[in-house]
């Protein structure tokens, strides 16, 4: 939801043809985003106590809490993910958008597997693998930007 804005600020700049700015839209969405990330993380931190004050069944409070710990990490990655994907749409660039996410879900696969029956985290492994494959998106997406020419012109 917080990468809407982006959507439609970085459409009126590509339209506009004013391209620079389309990169300093992005970089204010992503503070933007992490500073909400830090906050909901702390509120994922606490979703324990959270959960029992609303009269959840413990047991089921204290496994969906030791869950969502685990996902903090890829909180932050998702955040950056879903403004570079509106960054990427704004200007038609689609398939290089479809290519890194078949390649991160081909190494989530192998991720997930290997956390849950490889290792002693068990459950707990599926939302790491969940964090850690929002974190290869990140990279590959960011690395993309970065060196590829087609951003030349909007990110400066």
């Amino acid at each position: 939801g917080l990468s809407g804005a982006l959507e439609t600020l970085c459409g009126q700049g590509f339209g506009a043809k004013t391209y620079r700015l389309l990169g300093i839209y992005l970089q204010s969405s992503c503070i933007i985003s992490c500073s909400f990330a830090i906050a909901i993380s702390v509120l994922w931190f606490y979703t324990e106590p959270i959960l029992i004050l609303l009269q959840q069944d413990a047991e089921i409070s204290s496994t969906a809490a030791l869950y969502i710990k685990y996902l903090i990490p890829g909180l932050f990655a998702f955040g950056l993910v879903q403004n570079i994907l509106r960054f990427f749409q704004t200007q038609s660039i689609v398939m290089p958008l479809v290519w890194f996410s078949v390649l991160t879900l081909a190494f989530h696969f192998g991720i997930v597997y290997c956390l849950v029956t490889w290792t002693d985290l068990g459950f707990k492994g599926a939302p790491l693998a969940a964090s850690i494959s929002l974190w290869i998106s990140l990279l590959l997406l960011a690395f993309y930007v970065v060196l590829s020419k087609r951003f030349e012109q909007t990110w400066t």
